[in-house]
């Protein structure tokens, strides 16, 4: 415990400046969503070798490797299985649910790796997965625990709804946010928190959760159509940032039937605080609903969007892939009226050709 604890001072203190970390999607997350996507082995190994080779050409090494404490978290967490006969949700439960500031309230680190880790670790039942998403959770803690952890974050609003898109288009047309930043990406949100903490915390708690279910619901509504109903054809490529609000709201549908009910509810405002600041961030787009509930998708049901993924031009791009699975399971989930999970995958599939979104650190770190 004392090593976990002295890890986990000294990743802090290293990481202060660090909001979206650098983290690449393992091999585990492409290879559920094959797999979830009706893959056959042969074209999920020939993945696999891709995705393995497209790593290795990022630093000469994966990213379980590629950070020192990473690395040492790992080990830790290693042994903390042996001590616990291997029984990976007993490690889960001592470290991540436990103490006044529980470590599952600061998943969305590091553009939120660490959470959707946890949910594929969850989905498989991979000890492996758990120990790496542990390792990833403490090695990119920051300061956005402290809004889950402090009650005095937590404030009434005066002009709250239970509509999540609601309140995403208030944001972009709140001109307090205009002109706040150049250009999208990671390095706008230090300022963000530091400069306007307030106006975002007024969007964060303005969020009811009167009925739980179906303000997740709606969540996930919300996460499909800031992905595509903000993309406009022929422009920018879809944004890299905010397709991890899907992956993410993805792997917390993953996680709320496993984990106890009292975190229930931190889980998703922290998921709900990771969109209004990465929407924010880059730069307010606008979500233009219509462009979903309109499209014409000329005939191409869920096995088109299947077929995209598993042998599509981009079937061996991760991000691609598990946008359309979210956007598949999402409809499985709660039904698709009027098509709207359908419509949005077919326009994301069609009109998808790599991601943009990046702010000049982001591509500086890409050509690395």
């Amino acid at each position: 415990m004392y090593a976990y604890c002295a890890l986990k001072k000294q990743a802090v203190v290293d990481a202060k400046d660090s909001y979206w970390g650098r983290h690449i999607c393992w091999e585990p997350n492409l290879l559920t969503s094959m797999i979830s996507m009706k893959r056959s082995p042969k074209n999920s190994n020939h993945g696999m070798t891709r995705q393995g080779k497209c790593q290795l050409t990022i630093g000469g090494i994966t990213s379980a490797t590629r950070s020192w404490y990473q690395r040492a978290y790992i080990d830790f967490f290693e042994d903390e299985l042996v001590l616990n006969g291997y029984n990976w949700n007993k490690v889960l439960e001592n470290y991540l649910f436990k103490g006044k500031e529980p470590l599952i309230n600061n998943l969305i680190s590091g553009l939120g790796h660490p959470l959707i880790h946890l949910g594929y670790a969850y989905e498989l039942s991979s000890r492996e997965l758990a120990t790496e998403a542990l390792s990833m959770a403490c090695s990119s803690y920051d300061h956005l625990h402290k809004y889950l952890d402090d009650s005095k974050f937590t404030r009434p609003s005066s002009s709250g709804t239970q509509s999540p898109l609601e309140l995403l288009c208030r944001v972009q047309k709140d001109s307090r946010f205009d002109g706040l930043f150049t250009h999208e990406g990671a390095d706008n949100l230090a300022p963000l928190f530091k400069e306007h903490e307030a106006e975002v915390l007024e969007y964060w708690n303005a969020w009811q959760t009167v009925d739980p279910t179906e303000e997740f619901k709606g969540s996930q509504m919300a996460a499909a159509a800031l992905l595509v109903a903000s993309h406009k054809p022929g422009g920018k490529p879809y944004d890299f940032f905010v397709v991890h609000l899907l992956t993410t709201s993805h792997a917390v549908r993953i996680l709320l039937p496993m984990i106890p009910a009292k975190h229930h509810l931190a889980l998703v405002r922290q998921w709900w605080l990771l969109t209004v600041a990465v929407y924010i961030a880059q730069l307010r787009p606008e979500i233009n609903l219509t462009s979903v509930t309109d499209y014409d998708r000329k005939g191409k049901d869920w096995l088109w969007v299947e077929r995209q993924a598993v042998v599509g031009k981009h079937a061996l791009d991760a991000h691609y892939v598990k946008a359309l699975r979210a956007m598949r399971t999402a409809a499985q989930t709660w039904g698709d009226e009027d098509y709207f999970y359908l419509k949005a995958a077919v326009r994301f599939a069609n009109e998808f050709d790599g991601w943009g979104g990046f702010g000049s650190e982001e591509l500086t770190m890409a050509h690395q």
